[in-house]
């Protein structure tokens, strides 16, 4: 059984009993929640008027709308202001129905609403960032396919008619007019226009995939250019030369656009990174200024003999 120390003689103090009870929670965690919701709340109506404000500004018969940097600027500066004064409220509410009249637990309940805060936005708006997120990568993939395409199509518009030959090319029909023109014992001369071509689209496929060409097979393409087009074999030569070096710096500005888009989308996020931390800090900053303000005062109580 618990004993209790009485004050003797000596001037000891009274020892409080075994097992004595806990200070009380100091967390209201009703108001915590309320404050959250309220700054959430708040937040979102702010937005939502910022919305009608831009869709106001925007005259399409006068053609006197702002600039799409404008209309970016003057968003994010209304997001954040809405995010601060939502969560200014929300940490006021908070303080205010805690009924706490110490300053250090007002700002740990503000600072509570700042994170509950975020966190019931984050559960809110989380299917609309993953359809943000899903949008940009498709519009990435998209962009990065025209690229491709477009490396594709200046390649096989290469002048020359050996450029042309390149996109008549059937993979299905390459081994038959192979075995064709093994009858005519591989003289150019004594082939016909279709194994000829399909001669040249091999090889020139061979160049484009491989990125080089034996000197022999490159000998056997000028024949094949020359015999096909009537052209000497001088022309030949250079037009191959000319649609060689189109398809080269064709894959190289690919090569150079693909890393730069990559560079700038990097940018970018690190960019929008320090933003998002700068917000979150500004946020719990209002969070805990609003919650100090909502701290009761404490009332001097007079007491008469």
């Amino acid at each position: 059984m618990a004993t209790q120390t009485m004050a003797t003689d000596t001037g000891l103090g009274t020892a409080l009993p075994e097992g004595a009870p806990a200070l009380p929670p100091r967390i209201s965690w009703g108001a915590v929640f309320a404050g959250g919701v309220v700054a959430v709340a708040v937040g979102a109506m702010l937005s939502i008027l910022g919305v009608a404000i831009g869709a106001s500004a925007v005259d399409a018969t006068n053609a006197d709308t702002p600039g799409a940097g404008t209309f970016s600027m003057a968003a994010g500066i209304w997001l954040l202001v809405s995010n601060l004064i939502g969560l200014f409220i929300g940490g006021y509410v908070a303080a205010r129905l805690s009924g706490t009249a110490d300053g250090t637990d007002s700002s740990l309940h503000g600072l509570s609403v700042w994170a509950i805060g975020y966190l019931l936005s984050a559960v809110l708006l989380g299917n609309v960032a993953a359809g943000a997120a899903g949008t940009a990568v498709q519009g990435v993939g998209s962009l990065l396919g025209g690229i491709t395409q477009a490396a594709g199509e200046a390649a096989g518009a290469g002048s020359g008619p050996a450029s042309q030959a390149l996109g008549q090319v059937d993979p299905r029909q390459a081994i038959e007019r192979a075995q064709i023109a093994l009858q005519t014992g591989g003289d150019p001369a004594q082939m016909n226009g279709d194994q000829r071509k399909a001669e040249i689209g091999q090889l020139l496929t061979r160049r484009v995939t491989d990125g080089n060409l034996p000197q022999a097979d490159r000998d056997r393409l000028g024949q094949l250019v020359a015999a096909e087009y009537g052209i000497p074999a001088d022309e030949a030569t250079r037009r191959l030369q000319q649609v060689e070096q189109q398809v080269t710096e064709t894959a190289q500005a690919a090569e150079r656009q693909a890393r730069e888009a990559a560079d700038a989308a990097a940018t970018a996020g690190a960019v929008a990174a320090y933003w998002a931390f700068a917000a979150m800090l500004l946020g719990a900053v209002a969070a805990i200024l609003g919650a100090r303000i909502g701290t009761r005062a404490t009332v001097p109580v007079r007491h008469y003999a």
